[in-house]
């Protein structure tokens, strides 16, 4: 009996060794997978640590790269203004490591501010013509070619539209179009797709570069033959002073005088879908099936005082703010040209100064006011009491 008994002891002890060591190894092998797997979580948390210090470093060093591209600095400019000693200060741009860009435009440089004329303009160049007479009612420094900016979309447009494309034809914005130059910005994402209808539209009406840019190098031939287009469409029509390396404006390099200008306006004016694009106060188009509100850039077409029947504007630094427009004022027809203004609402302050001159003047005033300024054509200059000469020759 005894030895039964001490058998089933020891079966029982063999029985349950097994499981014991089974339950033990169970144990370690948690033990140990636990701990690997806090070993793979604290290497998980330092790589996402790493990873994260890397992110913050890259946006770092970016945003430290735009400013550095972007350095801003006030200059503070004095200046005579009707006798009264006035302080303004400006925003000038200037590259990373290089010296300050000088604020002054190109007419500046060439000494136009010094010329005064008897309205006071803030603009170093106009020029006021009666279009149906070619009259020339007021000019200052009417001769000088200087940058004219966004004014060269107006001959974009114009030889987009006497080209005969097809206007409904689906353009594409691609990195071509993109801004190298000024690094101006755009709502135009690459890769937009819009017709050639309302790049047209928002370039003349809202100085889009990217529409402008697109336009030129869909034409047959590519951006170099639409700019040899321009440049031809400028000789025809007898601009003298023109010349044009870009569909934008965005180059220095793109010269015109008032005089030429004033050319280009009353033909462009004789083209319907350059006035009725130019004089929209606003317009929704569809940017890749996509509707986007676009807004004049001149504020005057939406004014109910003023008809405007075609009008252009323009800016960089080198040219100033500049402004052409035809308009009807008391009963005439007359195109406008100003370039080289100082201060953003000073081209169109010298728009209403020239017809505020305009719609004083009682007919066959004229004549008394500025003997010697009436009856001449646009192609020679009329030197009378109400023009002011250019004390600088053109840059070219």
């Amino acid at each position: 009996m005894f030895k039964l008994a001490l058998a089933a002891v020891v079966s029982l002890l063999f029985a349950f060794q097994p499981v014991h060591a089974a339950g033990a190894g169970a144990g370690a092998g948690a033990s140990k997978s636990e701990a690997v797997k806090k070993k793979q979580k604290r290497g998980s948390a330092k790589k996402t640590v790493r990873k994260k210090k890397a992110a913050r470093a890259s946006r770092k060093d970016l945003a430290h790269a735009i400013a550095d591209d972007n350095r801003q600095r006030m200059v503070r400019r004095v200046e005579l203004v009707r006798g009264k000693r006035k302080v303004s200060y400006h925003v000038v741009r200037r590259a990373a490591g290089a010296a300050a860009i000088d604020p002054r435009s190109l007419g500046d440089v060439a000494g136009l501010r010094r010329t005064t004329d008897p309205l006071s303009l803030r603009s170093n160049v106009a020029f006021v013509l009666d279009q149906n007479s070619s009259e020339v009612l007021f000019e200052k420094n009417a001769s000088v070619a200087l940058p004219i900016a966004s004014i060269t979309k107006l001959m974009t447009g114009l030889v987009v539209v006497q080209a005969r494309q097809d206007l409904d034809e689906v353009l594409r914005i691609t990195d071509a179009d993109v801004d190298r130059h000024k690094y101006s910005s755009s709502r135009l994402p690459v890769g937009t797709r819009m017709t050639r209808r309302e790049l047209l539209h928002i370039a003349l009406m809202s100085s889009e570069n990217r529409a402008a840019s697109a336009l030129g190098r869909n034409y047959p031939g590519g951006i170099d033959a639409f700019v040899a287009a321009m440049n031809a469409k400028a000789a025809e029509l007898g601009m003298k002073d023109t010349h044009y390396v870009d569909s934008s404006g965005l180059s220095s390099r793109n010269v015109s005088s008032a005089r030429d200008l004033a050319r280009l306006v009353a033909s462009a004016h004789g083209e319907p879908l350059l006035r009725e694009y130019s004089t929209t106060p606003n317009s929704v188009v569809k940017a890749s099936g996509r509707p986007m509100r676009y807004a004049n850039t001149n504020y005057l077409v939406a004014l109910p005082d003023w008809n405007i029947g075609l009008q252009k504007t323009g800016f960089i630094n080198e040219a100033g703010r500049c402004l052409v427009m035809q308009a009807a004022i008391h009963g005439r027809n007359v195109i406008m040209v100003f370039l080289d203004s100082k201060g953003k609402m000073s081209r169109t302050a010298d728009a209403g100064r020239v017809r505020r001159f305009l719609e004083a003047l009682a007919p066959g005033k004229l004549d008394v006011l500025a003997p010697g300024t009436l009856g001449e054509s646009v192609n020679a200059p009329a030197m009378g009491a109400f023009s002011a000469a250019a004390p600088a020759p053109a840059l070219h």
